[in-house]
């Protein structure tokens, strides 16, 4: 009988951890507007995903800048045009609730282009972080790797 007890609690205690929240639900959320904004070629409607704050940081490759305006500068010299930007889309791996204004966001991403090898699209992870600020739920953390 123990054993049954024990292994009920654990079972409720997965669920429960797996169950999805308001938080990772407004995370999922803000991503798929994400994506979809990145998809019509919009970056600005795409870095209202963003804490709008000297504090933001983006980290990729080997560097990493903080700020709201140096990322979307980035952005907009990396991809000047709806061609460069391709069709972007995700796989969330892992949607974690760390508090109820923070969650925490692993997956990958790929991204479409004419300009890129059928073989050999641009792909690679992501984590960010996903904080409640100002009453809307914005990435204030994201950690970008491209893969080879």
């Amino acid at each position: 009988m123990k054993r049954l007890v024990a292994i009920v609690v654990c079972l409720a205690s997965f669920c429960a951890s797996a169950a999805e929240t308001d938080a990772t639900l407004a995370a999922r959320k803000l991503i798929a507007t994400q994506r979809d904004d990145w998809n019509r070629a919009d970056i600005d409607a795409f870095m209202k995903g963003y804490w709008h704050s000297d504090e933001i940081r983006f980290a990729g490759g080997d560097s990493f800048r903080y700020g709201w305006q140096a990322t979307i500068d980035r952005y907009r010299k990396t991809y000047p045009d709806a061609a460069a930007m391709g069709k972007l889309d995700f796989e969330l791996l892992e949607v974690r609730e760390l508090s109820p204004t923070v969650v925490y966001v692993f997956g990958k991403w790929s991204l479409l282009r004419a300009i890129d090898p059928k073989d050999k699209p641009p792909h690679g992870l992501f984590t960010l972080i996903v904080e409640r600020k100002d009453g809307a739920w914005v990435i204030t953390r994201d950690h970008t790797s491209s893969a080879e």
